[in-house]
């Protein structure tokens, strides 16, 4: 995993998905955002750190909409602009980075392994309770 910051976009597979959703239609982006969350939200069994990495990326596009939310303001995110995001892509999202921080997840895994879990299960609990107060 190419990965040189905590940040939610900085990963190669992160930077890559940002590229994909600037390849899309703007009309097929919000559709590529809830694929990457359901792709996690349904995995029960191992979750593979590429899928993790671009669950959490998804949900930080999403909870940039809220109420509240960070802008994504890094070279890696995307260069398009989004549609404004389906409302109930706040409680996919939720439940994404709910699913990224329960093992068996290897993204947990390697950030725990790294030392840096800590950091980094802040940032997604920043965007989690952000995304959760939107919801509802």
């Amino acid at each position: 995993m190419g990965t040189w910051d905590i940040g939610h976009f900085d990963s190669d597979t992160a930077a890559d998905f940002s590229g994909d959703l600037d390849d899309a239609p703007r009309n097929k982006r919000a559709e590529l955002i809830r694929d990457a969350l359901t792709a996690v939200v349904g995995t029960t069994d191992y979750l593979d750190s590429d899928d993790a990495v671009v669950a959490v990326a998804a949900a930080a596009l999403v909870a940039a909409q809220c109420p509240g939310g960070e802008p994504v303001t890094t070279a890696y995110g995307p260069d398009e602009p989004l549609p404004e995001l389906p409302v109930e892509l706040r409680h996919l999202a939720v439940q994404a980075l709910d699913r990224v921080v329960t093992g068996p997840s290897e993204l947990l895994e390697l950030w725990s392994e790294g030392g840096h879990e800590e950091p980094w299960k802040e940032g997604i609990g920043r965007l989690r309770a952000v995304l959760a107060e939107a919801a509802g």
